[in-house]
């Protein structure tokens, strides 16, 4: 025996009371910056559930009344919906969201107490849900976005199945037809017992994706935070020297050419001295912008340490790498730091070494390149100089 309306409506409100609790309860141990959105999904949610109450009591209060009300609420809560996504990935508020709910719920309204037409009720809904669904679908497959995160294409999936079923079930009743006074609770009408289960998908599954997408942003935000630099947002040195004993190990292996310049800023100390740590770390900033800047393809800028910053080129012989070290250095002393209404001059001294065959290791490279910094500020900063040993 197929269920009734009535039930189905009641099971999909408490699945989503059940995962909108979820939601509550880790809400605190989300990041502050995903919380708004996780408000706002959880709020959504409970707006449907809302709206679902209604439609499994509205035989027993005023249609009028009931019908724009629990269409609005569930309307507003799919809204929601689509105002968390846009919260997720930095989007602005837009105030015409409210839009759809107020116009179902004036449109519910006409076509319930002024001119009864179950039909129209349904298109009007379907028309603002459809709608709704494809600004969330919009929203997930910005290009902007950049990730490969699994969880935001399930998203997308469920959101289109949920659109696919809005669009189905407006075209059944344009094609079976309702009387003015047809309801969703009509019992023996297989599209009024899916409809509540169909609508729960959302609240429910899509919940559960939404907590996925959330802990992937964790993640990569860990990820990133491992791999970086806190203060210029180069990679650090346990990042470079995982990408440097990787890119040693392919290059040896390919007869490749492979080199690395070691970077240290001129008489940094004075900066710190003369105008304070917080200076200095600006100017640590700038430097790291002008090396980022300057570097090419797959060239890896990275900061070492205090004010020594590291770059590693790919397949290139010591002469190619000086020419590179040559324009690390002109990018920085190109452009002067602004500081305290003023311009400070700031220079680099730079080492560099190619990959030789008695290199064991990429640290025996790095320890090269330091040779060759040390032999460039000998011999009177700013400038570049090349370790006595490696290939041209």
């Amino acid at each position: 025996m197929p269920m009734d309306p009535t039930t189905a409506f009641v099971i999909a409100t408490l699945m989503m009371l059940a995962n909108g609790g979820v939601l509550g309860l880790v809400h605190r141990d989300l990041h502050a910056a995903l919380q708004p959105a996780a408000a706002s999904w959880r709020i959504a949610t409970l707006l449907i559930a809302g709206g679902c109450v209604l439609f499994s009591v509205q035989q027993h209060l005023p249609q009028p009344f009931v019908l724009p009300l629990a269409n609005g609420m569930t309307t507003l809560g799919f809204c929601g919906y689509w105002r968390a996504l846009r919260q997720f990935y930095g989007y602005p508020d837009i105030p015409w969201l409210l839009l759809p709910p107020v116009a179902v719920a004036a449109g519910l309204y006409w076509f319930t107490a002024v001119q009864a037409d179950f039909i129209a009720r349904v298109l009007l809904v379907s028309a603002a849900w459809a709608v709704i669904m494809l600004g969330c679908m919009l929203t997930l497959r910005a290009p902007a976005h950049g990730d490969t995160a699994v969880s935001r294409p399930v998203m997308a999936g469920i959101i289109l199945i949920v659109m696919a079923f809005i669009i189905l079930r407006a075209g059944y009743f344009l094609s079976v037809g309702g009387g003015p006074h047809a309801s969703v609770l009509n019992a023996g009408n297989w599209m009024n017992a899916v409809t509540p289960m169909i609508a729960a998908v959302l609240p429910v599954i899509g919940t559960t994706a939404f907590l996925l997408m959330c802990s992937e942003r964790i993640r990569r935000q860990w990820e990133r935070a491992a791999s970086t630099d806190y203060l210029t947002g180069l990679a650090n040195r346990r990042t470079l020297a995982g990408i440097g004993e990787s890119r040693f190990a392919a290059a040896r292996e390919a007869g490749d050419g492979l080199a690395v310049a070691v970077v240290d800023i001129d008489h940094f100390k004075s900066i710190n001295d003369r105008y304070g740590h917080e200076v200095g770390d600006s100017a640590l900033k700038h430097v790291a912008a002008r090396l980022q800047a300057a570097c090419r393809g797959k060239e890896l800028p990275a900061r070492q340490g205090g004010e020594e910053f590291v770059v590693l080129f790919e397949r290139v012989g010591l002469a190619q790498a000086l020419a590179a070290g040559e324009r690390l250095r002109r990018a920085v002393e190109s452009e002067p730091f602004a500081t305290e209404g003023q311009l400070l001059r700031l220079t680099v001294s730079i080492g560099v070494a190619a990959l030789d065959p008695r290199d064991g290791s990429f640290d025996d490279m790095l320890r090269r390149a330091d040779d060759a910094l040390y032999a460039a500020k000998a011999g009177g900063r700013n400038r570049v100089e090349a370790s006595g040993d490696g290939p041209d």
